[in-house]
């Protein structure tokens, strides 16, 4: 949910008029220095030897030496002839002491008078120990890299409103270091899983992302108009049925990480642009996906985190201990039925209306149906450990191979942390001709439903006719797993640039 800002209207105009005259007093300034020939501007590079985390990490090997750095200016200290600063560089924060003795008194004047908090500078200095005991550098040069002409919230309040840190989130990071930190780990999950498929012999490889088709699938695609071909085109809702075609020409394993684009709702689980990763194993099935996802996901937390152990939102995760269940076993457990019991789809109905299950096929609704809608109803909150749930009713997985001693089930399994789906998996479909009697089936529910537009994916067939080896698939969402080790509430939170509404 968007916080707001309960301020009355009249703070906000007071505030808006501050902000106008600060705006108007910066580029007062920045007219001073360029007609005094010191346009901040025109500065192309500065020769950085140092960042403040490898100064303070290893301050016996800095201490007494000279160092350049630069950074944003984030407060100062006027006295006298002596001021301090701190500046935020790449890796964390620093103070600077800067004297007219040192740097001149042209130079030091205009550091007092002419530089803003907010401004990039760029220094050189010794670095030493202050009588307080905080390490600093001693300024011997100093200039203005950029001046900023908007001035960052006030210090102690900073960026509160979540609405505008989603909307400014270049005024975000530059504020809230945690925010920083979250994105600086989003990455290094993005490295670790990558390391992980390497040395397991994948390949990653990047598939298209404007497609020629909206494909059966039950996601809703975002569409588009290529103007030099006169088509429509729609932007991709998955990867794996390009990742597979490359199964087939003899890539026996591959990874994608993808960026997937669903013209859907958004809550604090879903964007209509996020990531995700796709991997195909030629030769294995859906157990060997089990071993490699949970392997995976504890590799991974112990090398970002340190521990397999991690805290979300106040409940202690054990990400180094896994449960498997069947989707029959689960609902059993949680909803106290038996799919065994029912005999025919109208006993399924049955069961679901004496529990007070909702159907979302209606009096259409097979047992296959049904049992998903008794896991949905009664299973997946109480799911707090990973989890993962397998052998999936046919009804819902149009991509998983059936199980060869019950039909009405395929090899699929998703996997479920904290109450929410993590990932999806399966052994692959490799039979065309029942893999184009689902597709069919799929367009035609679309097409009943009133989407014209949706069409079996020939080429896909094709591929398949070729000869798909038995594939183990797994696809895991990127988001979903960054909100877990950084122990984020909201998609937003590990999204550079969420989708937002524009403002007028």
């Amino acid at each position: 949910m968007e916080e707001k800002k309960n301020t009355p209207p009249a703070a906000d105009a007071a505030e808006g008029e501050e902000l106008i005259e600060q705006a108007r007093i910066r580029r007062e300034k920045l007219a001073k220095l360029q007609a005094e020939g010191k346009n901040p501007y025109e500065q192309t590079k500065f020769d950085v030897t140092a960042d403040s985390e490898a100064i303070k990490a290893d301050f016996a090997a800095f201490e007494g030496k000279t160092v350049s750095m630069a950074g944003r200016m984030m407060s100062r200290r006027i006295m006298g002839k002596a001021s301090f600063s701190h500046i935020a560089d790449r890796s964390g924060s620093i103070q600077i002491y800067v004297t007219r003795q040192d740097i001149g008194d042209e130079n030091y004047q205009s550091y007092k008078k002419d530089y803003d908090i907010g401004d990039i500078v760029g220094f050189t200095g010794f670095v030493f120990r202050t009588q307080t005991g905080e390490i600093t550098v001693h300024v011997t040069s100093l200039v203005m890299l950029s001046k900023a002409l908007l001035p960052l919230p006030e210090k102690y309040n900073g960026l509160q409103n979540q609405d505008i840190k989603y909307r400014l989130r270049h005024l975000d990071l530059i504020m809230n270091a945690d925010v920083k930190k979250t994105f600086v780990t989003r990455s290094r999950i993005l490295k670790e899983i990558r390391a992980y498929l390497d040395g397991k012999g994948y390949l990653e490889v990047d598939t298209p992302v404007l497609l020629t088709l909206e494909i059966g699938a039950d996601a809703r695609p975002f569409k588009t108009h290529h103007n030099a071909l006169d088509i429509d085109m729609y932007m991709r809702i998955e990867t794996e049925l390009y990742l597979k075609r490359l199964i087939v020409g003899g890539m026996d394993r591959v990874y994608e990480v993808g960026r997937i684009f669903r013209n859907e709702g958004m809550d604090a689980f879903h964007n209509p642009e996020f990531t995700t990763i796709e991997m195909y194993q030629a030769y294995t099935d859906y157990f060997g996906m089990m071993d490699l996802i949970e392997d995976l996901y504890r590799t991974v937390t112990q090398k970002v985190c340190g521990t397999p152990d991690i805290t979300y939102q106040g409940t202690l995760i054990h990400m180094g201990e896994w449960t498997r269940m069947t989707m029959k076993e689960a609902v059993e457990k949680y909803a106290g039925v038996r799919f065994d019991d029912w005999a025919t789809d109208a006993d399924a109905r049955a069961a679901a209306a004496a529990k007070g299950v909702e159907l979302t096929h209606g009096e259409a609704s097979t047992r296959g149906h049904v049992l998903i809608d008794f896991f949905d109803a009664f299973v997946e909150d109480n799911l707090v450990q990973p989890t993962i749930i397998y052998d999936y009713p046919v009804e819902n997985s149009p991509l998983a191979k059936r199980k060869p001693d019950d039909p009405a089930f395929t090899q699929r399994f998703e996997y479920f942390i904290c109450g929410h789906e993590y990932g999806n998996a399966f052994s692959e479909l490799n039979d065309p001709i029942d893999q184009k009697e689902r597709f069919v089936r799929q367009v035609e529910a679309k097409r009943a439903a009133g989407n014209t537009e949706a069409q079996v994916d020939e080429d896909f067939i094709n591929a398949l006719e070729y000869g798909l080896p038995p594939t183990g698939g797994l696809g895991m969402g990127v988001d979903r797993l960054v909100m877990l080790l950084t122990d984020s509430s909201t998609i937003r939170d590990v999204i550079l640039f969420p989708t937002m509404k524009p403002k007028k």
